[in-house]
């Protein structure tokens, strides 16, 4: 057998899928995480997500304290991370070199992101180029747990007369962003703000310095931009 050829898994994809849901929650807050909060992520309930958590306790990849919430543990960030990068490069795979849409390539990263051999990542890492971000626009993490910070901010952050590439998504939904795609709304767009509409926060946008677009304000919160000076 190829040396660190695994098939077998030293977490399962549930215990996997729990730790990346709980980091990315961690992203977003310095508190420590509910079960609540969880169970949203997951789309579960509660009464299974204090289960899972109790065990993943046991292994040493949270620390969790009852009705405090939880916090990975150095090999829980460790793992979680490992399967975020996994995630993200496969995503990138699917998209530059078999075509799949942006907006298809999430679910079937989900089911390849648990593959367990760090040499084929590490190889795959290597035949894409070593790339820093996802079709998303999200980084990917090195190997050696490092991630790239973006200095992207949420288009509804800039003012009129400012610009912006699209450089990532804050909604992953496959709605989400066949809508942007059909409104030619995709990565590397410069935008520029013309005016913001104080009644109901409608965004119009010059795209390109061509094409004009009117965008509702979920549309104007969910898209990241590299601001331009």
């Amino acid at each position: 057998m190829p040396k660190n050829i695994y098939f077998c898994y030293m977490y399962s994809f549930t215990e996997e899928n729990y730790l990346k849901a709980i980091y990315k929650l961690q992203e977003q807050s310095d508190l420590a995480i509910n079960t609540n909060a969880i169970a949203a992520a997951i789309q579960t309930k509660a009464a299974s997500v204090t289960d899972m958590v109790k065990k993943l306790s046991e292994k040493k990849l949270l620390n969790y304290e009852k009705y405090k919430g939880v916090e990975l543990t150095h090999l829980g960030k460790k793992v979680a991370i490992d399967t975020v990068r996994k995630h993200r490069l496969w995503e990138t795979f699917l998209h530059n070199k078999l075509n799949f849409a942006w907006d298809e390539v999430h679910d079937i990263a989900e089911q390849l992101e648990h593959i367990q051999s760090q040499e084929l990542i590490d190889k795959l890492d290597e035949f894409l180029g070593f790339p820093s971000h996802d079709p998303h626009g999200d980084p990917i993490p090195g190997r050696n747990g490092v991630i790239q910070q973006n200095n992207f901010i949420l288009l509804s952050e800039l003012e009129i007369g400012e610009s912006g590439i699209i450089s990532g998504v804050v909604n992953h939904s496959a709605l989400f962003l066949q809508h942007l795609e059909k409104n030619e709304l995709v990565l590397g767009k410069k935008l520029l703000v013309q005016e913001i509409s104080a009644f109901d926060q409608l965004v119009k946008v010059q795209i390109d310095d061509k094409k004009q677009q009117q965008l509702s304000s979920e549309v104007v919160r969910n898209i990241l931009v590299k601001k331009l000076s």
